[in-house]
């Protein structure tokens, strides 16, 4: 019998949604030998593929993903990305181990983007940095934290009131914030989309193709889908919170679903009421808090709400999702959302991912803490010059740190309601 290894999700990506239908690539229809077999097409899964050719150009490599591309995880987040790493919690102490960790997000971000020149890919890439802000006084206390990080280590931004925010998004609701330069925004369907499509002809995409079961063979794995086996010498989990279904991580991270809404289309005489800034990105101070951005040149999305391991009901999320967009803009009440989704992200008990070998021939990278795009990138990349011996693996979990052990069931979904209960009130007027 087959297990459930990868999310269903209720409602279609809005992102994609919002694009060209794609024509996905075929399903697997009969047994495979490969030599490296990658699970999941999002961007840490496209990134290892990719890598692994460019050291490997003869070996057969095949990537297996269980929607479509465009439909997965990847291309139900915010669309934020970058190099230059300021954690939420930032610290002066913290300040050497974020400089670590911008060297290799800017080494992967660089030839993420690189790909995107080469290759034409049209995500509606824009450089507008983002806006880090706070509604609350302890919101406020902690970003300004993140100010003297910046500072330290020498970080483009700017300090803005509550007039300067209003000003660039429209609304008075925050108090403080801080403008980070060096942010694009994107469309993380068009680009997950691009990326797929852009992969080496010799690397094989295999889509609505599930991979149900794994297990050691022999001399090899052995991957079981419905319309065929793979033997591979080597296999790259890259679909975070679910490689636990395949019995490994269990005690590492979990999974939960996260909820995003775009507007319609605000009418010609409302656009002063989005800011003067023509694209804008603003992640709340607290983690529990409510992420914005502009989308083009009249529509807002709001991501919010967070469900541990099942989603939450469609009209719960729309309507909560609704009072975190009315309360920032009162006077936009009349316009509707056209698209409410949600999308699935792993966290893990300290904040970092779980990345590296597992047994002989099998490697995995998960617990992306939704931070995915240049994150996943980087770590799917160095997970392909792990497993092919470039490179020092060192540099990797010295400056990300490694997942630490997280409760069993039942106390770990006990323990999430507790926690996220308390955190919410925390939050505030930022949820």
């Amino acid at each position: 019998m087959s297990r459930q290894t990868f999310p269903t999700y209720s409602n279609t990506c809005g992102w994609n949604a919002m694009l060209p239908p794609r024509a996905p690539r075929p399903t697997l229809a009969s047994d495979l030998y490969v030599d490296y077999a990658v699970v999941g097409a999002g961007f840490t899964g496209l990134a290892a593929a990719r890598r692994l050719h460019d050291l490997d150009p003869q070996a057969r490599i095949a990537v297996f993903e269980a929607t479509t591309v465009g439909e997965g995880a990847s291309a139900r987040n915010s669309g934020f990305t970058g190099s230059d790493v300021l954690p939420r919690t930032a610290t002066l102490q913290g300040a050497e181990k974020a400089r670590r960790q911008t060297a290799l997000m800017r080494d992967a971000f660089d030839w993420l983007t690189g790909i995107i020149r080469d290759h034409g890919i049209d995500c509606e890439m824009q450089k507008v940095g983002s806006i880090r802000a706070a509604a609350t006084p302890a919101g406020e206390a902690s970003l300004r934290k993140v100010v003297e990080v910046a500072e330290t280590n020498g970080i483009k931004h700017a300090v803005l009131d509550r007039a300067a925010i209003g000003e660039r998004i429209g609304s008075d609701y925050y108090r403080f914030g801080i403008h980070i330069n060096d942010t694009y925004l994107l469309q993380p369907a068009a680009l997950v989309r691009g990326l797929a499509d852009a992969l080496p002809e010799s690397v094989a995409l295999y889509e609505n193709t599930p991979v149900q079961r794994l297990a050691r063979s022999g001399d090899a794995w052995e991957l079981a889908t419905e319309g065929g086996r793979v033997r591979a010498r080597c296999v790259v989990l890259a679909n975070n919170g679910f490689i636990r279904k395949f019995g490994y991580l269990t005690l590492r991270m979990a999974t939960i679903y996260t909820y995003a809404a775009v507007t319609a289309p605000v009418p010609e005489a409302d656009l002063p009421d989005l800011g003067a800034m023509p694209g804008w990105g603003l992640l709340p101070s607290h983690r529990l808090g409510t992420t914005l951005r502009r989308i083009g040149r009249d529509r807002i999305m709001v991501r919010s709400l967070y469900a541990h391991e099942n989603e939450v009901e469609q009209e719960t999320a729309a309507a909560k999702l609704r009072d975190r967009f009315e309360r920032r803009w009162p006077g936009l009440r009349h316009v509707g959302f056209d698209y409410v989704w949600g999308g699935t992200t792993a966290f893990t008990m300290n904040g970092a991912p779980w990345w590296g070998k597992l047994d002989d021939g099998l490697y995995a990278s998960g617990g992306c803490n939704g931070s995915g795009i240049a994150k996943g990138t980087m770590l799917g990349r160095r997970l392909a010059d792990l497993i092919r011996g470039v490179g020092d693996p060192a540099e990797v979990t010295d400056a990300m740190g490694i997942a630490s052990r997280i409760a069993p069931e039942p106390f770990r979904s006990i323990g999430f309601h507790v926690i996220s209960a308390l955190e919410s009130r925390r939050a505030g007027l930022e949820a």
